[in-house]
């Protein structure tokens, strides 16, 4: 038998995130113990998924909810979606709701339906790789517009008008954002509106972060901003819940209802041939969204006081700086160093065990350097990587 060739779409799909850590187990072989600041799993460190959804989801199994359920979603799950989407963000004009195994399928579902071979949609730069990574798989084109350093990482309104060709379909905007932990302003919002109703582009708004707001800031869901604008908006129980592994997302598709109906008929189309999401974690999301759990004060507490010793940190370090985080749990700080950022992540990794993101597997600035932090460990573990950071940029730099 001939040698299996893979399909050429797979050759430019990469996902810094996960790769880094292939460096990571074999520098572990070595006996160098790894402090992990690369992957935004909670589950991972001292954040527990609320019992009082756990709860839920038990009983629906014993309930015997474990065939398939409808492909968009249980009821009681989607009218809770619509609900807080009304009353509690302001989203008009709802015209159609699904629930996917996570935000990522959401995503690439509403991608997929929306762009042919060879047109683009807009991605931000630094921004999260599962977007770079879906491009390839939907023979799409490549197209990112950069998040400003130097105005607390807000979308660059005059470089994304730069960027739109006559191939460009839609915009993404991550809200509050990963890598770099920014909450968009309202007057950003509005501009980016306005841009997609000049150019005929869809928003897809990436809000899985929504409720992790920090340092007094607020978050604003861009839906509910316009109601002549297609806006996709994506969320889920994965961050803001504390469950990454249930895989529980969901779109909230917005906007004119003529205009939009066949886009949604397309994407309903890849819906349904998937069948279902999993069916028993589905009636998590009624509690959830109801504001049954208890977790989110002692949550928010935590990410507040970690979050503001990475900045001050960070900040504190030789040839570091460090814009403050405002949402989700990551900071995105810039190195002013002679080697590549991705050379330099591994350097690290080698010599400390202090396991980062290289700002490249991000997308960034030309001529710029970063790295992604995750800071969701607990502080004494924050303080001893950022001892051996600062350590390390003393020795090497």
């Amino acid at each position: 038998m001939k040698n299996l060739i893979p399909a050429e779409r797979t050759n430019n799909i990469e996902y810094a995130i996960r790769d880094i850590v292939v460096v990571a187990d074999r520098v572990k072989k070595t006996g160098k113990k790894i402090l992990p600041l690369n992957i935004g799993d909670p589950n991972k460190f001292d954040f527990k998924t609320p019992p009082e959804l756990i709860e839920v989801v038990t009983k629906a199994m014993w309930d015997n909810n474990n065939g398939y359920s409808p492909s968009s979603g249980i009821e009681d799950a989607v009218e809770a979606i619509r609900k807080e989407a009304v009353e509690l963000k302001g989203i008009k004009n709802i015209q159609n709701i699904f629930i996917t195994t996570g935000a990522s399928e959401a995503i690439e579902i509403c991608m997929t339906a929306l762009v042919n071979r060879g047109e683009n949609i807009l991605l931000p730069s630094p921004g999260y790789p599962l977007y770079s990574a879906i491009v390839p798989k939907i023979e799409s084109t490549f197209n990112t517009y950069y998040l400003n350093e130097d105005n607390g990482w807000q979308p660059d309104i005059d470089d994304i008008v730069s960027k739109i060709n006559d191939k460009t379909r839609g915009i993404v905007i991550i809200n509050p954002n990963n890598p770099t932990g920014a909450v968009c302003s309202k007057e950003t919002l509005l501009q980016v509106i306005e841009v997609a109703k000049k150019y005929n582009l869809v928003i897809f708004a990436d809000e899985i972060y929504d409720k992790l707001i920090l340092n007094g800031s607020k978050n604003i869901s861009i839906a509910s901003l316009t109601d002549e604008v297609p806006v996709v908006t994506f969320n889920g129980l994965s961050k803001s819940f504390l469950a990454p592994g249930w895989r529980i997302g969901w779109a909230i598709v917005s906007g004119p209802d003529k205009e939009i109906a066949d886009y949604i008929e397309g994407a309903q189309r890849i819906v349904r041939a998937r069948l279902s999401a999993n069916h028993p974690l589905q009636y998590a999301i009624k509690p959830a969204l109801e504001g049954v759990c208890k977790h989110m004060p002692e949550t928010l507490k935590k990410l507040s006081e970690r979050g503001e010793i990475t900045y001050k940190r960070l900040n504190a370090i030789k040839n570091i700086s460090c814009v403050r985080p405002n949402g989700a749990f990551y900071a995105f700080p810039k190195i002013d160093i002679p080697i590549g950022d991705k050379e330099w992540v591994i350097k690290l990794l080698e010599e400390t065990g202090v396991l980062c993101v290289h700002g490249s597997g991000f997308g960034q600035k030309e001529g710029t350097k970063h790295f992604r932090v995750v800071f969701l460990p607990q502080d004494d573990l924050l303080n001893q990587a950022y001892d051996k950071i600062e350590e390390f940029m003393n020795k090497n730099f």
